[in-house]
């Protein structure tokens, strides 16, 4: 019954939870991990900036690298095609290597083209001029030649500062972020969000043998993504959590609680929501269990009678389930 109305009073705050345990483990865990794009930020990329290193205009830089981001459904990549006004013909694509976590590569018309973060670069051996501006820095390359780089700009969530202090008020102590971005930006973004512990230019594989090292060090771990490559993260993790409003569907199917409303601030609501049913649970059984101590006692030594232990049965399941309706109040 208690566990019904935890369930009812998850859902009402946005919050679907696949079962009763990992309510249970949200309550003793100490620790978090946070993806940074979409989860603490609202992964609403747009193109704040583009730096030429080559005597080629703006435009057609953005052309070659909407070309090569054309078949991907990431967040970046849409952003790079909603900067260009021109319609791409995919068809007219010969070859499309996806490198997980690094970037693609493509040809086109006969032209080679490298578009994505400076590890793709250096595994094609390719001499470019590295870039510190805050933000997601995506390089740009035709023919093995470096032609310049975009800068993308995420905004952070509304609630994210808020909601991480909230969390550490509610018992979770250590709060890591895992990014596959650059330093600066998640520095930034991590110093504005109230996060000391901060891991980047991650990664897939990375970020889960960052998670294993977390988890091993501080014990039970909730983990907080969207995206697919925060899947194996979600599913290491004692309690994996996703965003749904912005989630891949991988995540979410990983995940054993989904966030409905994509709200960081949930996750308080949750954990209010489990710890305060958790003790409304241990007050029913010490109830139940000391009334019917006390009944038998005095039964024993010929004091109770029938009604008394009527009221022990019956009665004491009334008030635990009146008791119960407790967890939907504020």
């Amino acid at each position: 019954m208690d566990i019904l109305q935890e369930f009812g009073k998850a859902g009402k705050e946005g919050v679907l939870v696949k079962g009763s345990t990992y309510l249970d483990a949200i309550t003793k865990a100490n620790t978090m991990v946070l993806d940074k794009t979409g989860t603490i930020t609202k992964g609403n990329f747009e193109v704040s900036k583009v730096i030429l290193a080559e005597e080629i205009e703006e435009t057609e830089l953005l052309e070659i690298a909407a070309i090569a981001e054309s078949m991907s459904n990431h967040p970046i990549a849409k952003s790079i095609l909603n900067s260009v006004d021109k319609e791409i013909n995919i068809k007219e694509i010969s070859e499309y290597n996806e490198i997980s976590g690094k970037g693609v590569k493509v040809k086109y018309k006969g032209d080679e083209f490298l578009v994505g973060n400076s590890k793709l670069l250096e595994i094609e051996n390719i001499r470019y001029y590295p870039c510190n501006e805050v933000g997601t820095v995506i390089y740009v390359v035709k023919n093995k030649k470096y032609l310049g780089a975009i800068i993308i700009s995420d905004v952070i969530k509304e609630d994210s500062k808020d909601a991480i202090e909230n969390v550490k008020q509610n018992g979770i102590k250590n709060i890591y972020m895992l990014t596959g971005d650059n330093k600066e930006t998640a520095d930034i973004v991590a110093r504005d969000v109230g996060i000391e512990n901060v891991y980047s230019n991650l990664l897939p594989n990375e970020k889960v043998e960052k998670m294993k090292e977390i988890r091993e060090k501080n014990g039970i771990t909730i983990a907080v993504g969207d995206g697919i490559n925060d899947s194996p993260i979600l599913s290491l993790s004692d309690i994996g959590i996703s965003i749904g409003n912005t989630g891949s569907d991988l995540a979410i199917e990983t995940s054993d609680i989904v966030i409905m409303d994509g709200k960081l601030s949930s996750i308080n609501k949750l954990i209010k929501t489990a710890k305060k049913t958790k003790k409304i649970v241990m007050q029913n059984i010490y109830f139940a269990i000391g009334i019917k101590l006390i009944v038998l006692l005095l039964g024993a030594i010929g004091i109770s009678t029938m009604w008394e232990a009527v009221f022990a049965d019956v009665g004491v399941t009334f008030i635990t389930v009146i008791n119960t309706l407790r967890i939907f109040r504020k």
